[in-house]
């Protein structure tokens, strides 16, 4: 086998003894092989809070209010609980045994081969298609100024991309780096605006010559002035809101103590959305008329634009454009890292396991660019609906994903039953049925989706299509997963 592809240095397993679902299978993952530990507890808890706030809060929020109106908090407050044990669940496997590869990994060894086969590229398409999210908003935050207005969206996103993959391919200590000031920029700019909200509020001060207060709620519709259906329908997107907070599960396989690290980033991410999405939607729900807010324009720069704060508008803008090449910087750190867990396994192809020599898998962030590159085109062809589009279709993603990190966590937590694992102090509270309700509730978000003609009932109708390329894959690396399984003395 390529050596560049599979290195025989492979770090020994924390935790219990692993296993796949078909067999006795090795306990540690080839593709944890020659990375670097240079990410440290600053790095990964500012990671942490950086992919609780990103496009789907600064962008997404101001079409999610135009639509659902007030109620858009509970939306966020709902699906930042199930967020929250999702990434509960993860952070306890990952004090199990921390891995690059992740939930791929985790996959691997408690539901099979397949598993990780599907949770891998489930995963690729979600980020694939948030990076095309991504390059979108950073075009569409740049065409808020004028000097850049008769640029065409795509050359701007095209640039985004370009920009982004150069600083992911340099080392994973620059990423961190970029990661940890990309988190301080986004997350001091939410607290400036949120006292300057709570202040404009405190003194009555007018916001685009209407009164900020209960006023602007009860007065235009209540908390869900067009019933609780858009509210639901809502629901993908806010879904999508959060897609970021299983990085901290990734970081883990790069930073020299996980088991410091990962419990204070995890245990954190519940009063971040609290008080960063929860807060903000409740905020600008208080300060403008739900109706007053427009898809494609961040929220945040709305209010300060219309309080004659221009540059305060401005300054905002760059804010969440830092935030959208962020989250570009982050989707192609993640892939890298699970693509090359995969082509240890022989699921994805070989030149995703390469590695550089600041041991950085450029294989699989080559391919998911390669991906964002068709995103360029989408923003040729539909500038105006490109962001929406993508974003749904993240969404099964990011479902899909999710659904997985709590099948494992299952099958881990009946493993840790019958003796053969050990369960870290570190646990997802009310198992099994933490993972259950979990579980129906990220599908129930999938057939709510149907309800929304536009888009979501398309999205829906992809899922059969994905389905279908998922097997037509398989049958297609089956024989080379096997020969890997062979070399290693594995079974599937």
């Amino acid at each position: 086998m390529n050596s560049d592809v599979v290195q025989d240095a492979v770090p020994p397993q924390r935790g219990g003894a692993g296993g796949s679902a078909g067999g006795p299978q090795t306990a540690h993952d080839a593709g944890d092989a020659g990375y670097s530990k240079d990410l440290k507890p600053r790095h990964i808890n500012m990671i942490a809070i950086g992919g609780a706030i990103g496009t789907g809060l600064f962008l997404g929020a101001g079409g999610r209010l135009a639509s659902a109106g007030p109620g858009l908090a509970l939306a966020y407050a709902v699906c930042g609980l199930f967020a929250f044990f999702v990434v509960k669940a993860l952070g306890e496997m990952v004090l199990h045994r921390p891995s690059s590869g992740s939930f791929v990994s985790y996959s691997r060894e408690f539901l099979g081969e397949k598993g990780a086969y599907v949770a891998g590229w489930m995963y690729f398409l979600n980020w694939s298609t948030t990076g095309i999210a991504d390059i979108t908003a950073i075009a569409l935050y740049t065409h808020y100024w004028s000097m850049f207005t008769d640029i065409p969206q795509w050359v701007l996103a095209l640039i985004a991309l370009a920009v982004v993959l150069a600083i992911n391919m340099i080392s994973v200590k620059i990423f961190g780096e970029l990661e940890f000031w990309f988190a301080i920029v986004k997350v001091a700019a939410l607290v400036v605006f949120m006292i300057i909200g709570i202040v404009l509020l405190a003194t009555q001060h007018e916001v685009g010559g209407q009164t900020p207060g209960i006023g602007t709620i009860t007065d235009h519709g209540g908390i869900l002035p067009n019933g609780l259906m858009p509210v639901v329908i809502v629901m993908q997107g806010v879904v999508f809101a959060y897609s970021c907070v299983e990085l901290v599960g990734v970081t883990a396989g790069e930073t020299a103590e996980p088991e410091k690290v990962v419990p204070k980033a995890v245990n954190a991410i519940m009063w971040r959305v609290g008080f960063f999405y929860v807060g903000s939607v409740v905020l600008l729900a208080l300060l403008l008329p739900w109706g007053e807010y427009t898809e494609g324009q961040s929220p945040f720069v709305t209010v300060l634009s219309k309080v004659g704060m221009p540059m305060a508008g401005d300054v905002m803008n760059l804010v969440v454009l830092t935030a959208a090449m962020s989250s570009l910087n982050s989707g192609l750190y993640s892939t890298g890292r699970i693509l090359r867990s995969m082509a240890m396994s022989g699921s994805a192809p070989k030149f995703t396991g390469l590695m550089n020599r600041s041991q950085v898998p450029y294989g699989g962030i080559l391919l998911t660019s390669a991906v964002c590159v068709i995103g360029v085109g989408l923003n040729y062809v539909v500038p105006g609906k490109a962001f929406e589009i993508v974003l749904n279709i993240a969404s099964l993603g990011i479902i899909s994903t999710w659904c997985t990190i709590m099948l494992c966590h299952l099958v881990f937590v009946r493993r840790a039953k019958q003796g053969l694992v050990e369960r870290p102090k570190f646990q997802l509270p009310w198992s099994p049925v933490t993972e259950i309700v979990t579980i129906v509730f990220l599908l129930s978000v999938v057939v709510l989706m149907w309800n929304d003609p536009d888009v979501g009932r398309k999205t829906v109708m992809l899922v059969p299509v994905i389905a279908a390329a998922l097997v037509v894959g398989w049958f297609a690396v089956r024989g080379r997963v096997r020969e890997v399984a062979a070399e290693k003395g594995t079974q599937l």
